[in-house]
């Protein structure tokens, strides 16, 4: 049975069963008749609720006005181009060196300063947040939350009203639907990102560019972690925004037949923002130094082994060796804890698990305790060694050190080198710890690309750094008068 979107939503509207207030009604931007049941009025509460969710999640705004006002501005302008410019917008530059950017309902629109370092331009940065814009306008969230209140209402009742077939596809694409954007959304959000650019005078071609930008950084970053080159992190835009360059082409393509296309890139101006701003890990996350780690605002560092790479997150800190299928996660322990270390583990942290060896130690002038457990993984058993350690009267640090049982006797002296790496760190030298910085250099008839990639702050990959931080390839020598970004360490 064929039944037309208009159809569907007549049978909808007719059982009086939904009591939605939104209903299927004709999107003033996509010229689209949608069956959506979540009003404009609950959007926007649903985005005011889970705003500071967000900021908790994401580290907050980027402290610098000047910045977050230059991102608000281009944000506004390409605001004032959509079909819904009284919509009321609020554009949010996250405190986070993870590369990312999205939407709530209702208009929130968040990037964060890891996207902001890699794009080269102002119309690039509009690139991104127009399509991000375009799904507010487009009203994917709203889609996709009324689908899952379909859902909730039971497929029996979408059965009654469209037959067995269709009840049983309903079923089928319910939980689908809410992962992730499908592709038609996000084509439909770059066809209108491009739109919003080209009213607002901007390069639309920005959006493939940075777009290839994006795809060299996941690649690089996968290559630093020694996972496979295809392989994007989950919490990279890649993951959440299923985009291919061509197809970003065709909406640049699609949207500009019959009209006059923007030209503003912007870069002067876009490279005089970024100037001075943190680059990866700021001191409320701690930094991670090669095989260190340090927190200046918490005061301890460790270190781990040889061929482990690190990887900060909001709440917890991994390193993984994928030669040895082994894993360190560290953390801190939810709640306080008054009793002894070794009842903490045994009774709070692997309650409900058997401790084998439980033993009671001190690391470096700090209360502590061990034991090891027996678990499994997606690919077999795996021995777990946990370590807990007060740190003071409110925070208790542990680590979790997982391996196959075979590795886990090779790995045994590593990992106790990085329990006992964990120490409080002095004035000095938590004073010492800077942040990396984005530096605007400008480069001269004399100078080599060699010599501007040993100025960056890094101890591997700097010239891959440098490439993709410049969206350049090899090792050609810039052009004089040519502004690049360094990554410094700053003070």
């Amino acid at each position: 049975m064929s039944l037309s979107r208009r159809h569907f939503c007549g049978l909808i509207a007719s059982t009086g069963a939904l009591g939605f207030c939104g209903g299927c009604a004709v999107n003033p931007a996509t010229g689209k008749e949608d069956l959506i049941l979540v009003g404009a009025g609950d959007e926007k509460a649903i985005g005011l609720r889970e705003h500071p969710k967000i900021l908790a999640q994401f580290g907050g705004v980027y402290d610098d006005p000047s910045v977050t006002g230059y991102v608000a501005s281009i944000g506004g302008r390409l605001a004032a181009a959509t079909e819904t410019p009284g919509l009321g917008f609020t554009f949010t530059l996250l405190n986070s060196p993870v590369v990312n950017a999205f939407a709530l309902p209702g208009g929130y629109v968040y990037i964060t300063r890891g996207l902001m370092a890699l794009a080269q331009n102002e119309a690039e940065l509009a690139g991104v947040l127009g399509h991000e814009i375009g799904h507010v306008s487009a009203r994917h969230s709203a889609q996709r939350m009324s689908q899952t209140m379909l859902a909730q209402l039971g497929v029996g009742l979408l059965g009654a009203i469209v037959g067995g077939q269709s009840s049983q596809l309903a079923g089928g694409v319910a939980g689908l639907y809410l992962k992730s954007y499908s592709r038609d959304q996000e084509f439909e959000a770059d066809m209108l990102g491009v739109r919003y650019m080209n009213r607002a005078g901007y390069d639309a071609r920005a959006m493939a560019s940075f777009l290839r930008g994006l795809r060299a950084n996941s690649r690089l970053d996968a290559k630093i972690e020694g996972r496979p080159p295809g392989d994007i992190d989950a919490f990279d835009i890649g993951a959440t925004h299923p985009r291919t360059i061509e197809r970003v082409q065709r909406a640049v393509a699609n949207s500009g037949k019959g009209r006059a296309g923007g030209k503003r890139q912007g870069r002067d101006d876009y490279l005089n923002t970024l100037d001075g701003m943190i680059f990866g890990d700021g001191p409320d996350q701690g930094y991670v130094l090669g095989q260190r780690f340090a927190h200046p605002k918490l005061r301890f560092e460790f270190t781990v082994p040889p061929g482990f790479a690190l990887r900060n997150k909001l709440d917890r800190l991994t390193a993984a060796s994928r030669k040895k299928g082994a894993t360190i996660v560290f953390d801190a322990a939810p709640k306080p804890f008054q009793g002894s270390m070794a009842a903490y583990l045994s009774n709070v942290w692997a309650r409900g698990a058997r401790v084998q060896q439980l033993e009671r130690i001190t690391v470096n002038g700090m209360p502590a305790a061990t034991g090891w457990v027996r678990g499994s993984g997606p690919k077999g058993p795996l021995a777990f060694r946990l370590i807990a350690i007060r740190f003071n009267a409110r925070a208790i640090y542990r680590f979790l050190f997982a391996a196959p049982p075979s590795v886990m006797p090779s790995l045994s002296t590593a990992f106790q080198r990085t329990t006992y790496s964990f120490r409080r760190l002095t004035p000095a030298q938590v004073e010492d710890l800077k942040p990396r910085t984005l530096a605007i250099v400008e480069a001269d008839s004399g100078d080599s690309s060699e010599r501007l990639v040993q100025r960056m702050a890094f101890d591997a990959y700097r010239r891959e750094r440098f490439n993709v931080l410049n969206g350049l390839e090899g090792s050609t020598p810039p052009k004089s008068g040519s502004r690049l970004k360094l990554v410094v360490r700053s003070g």
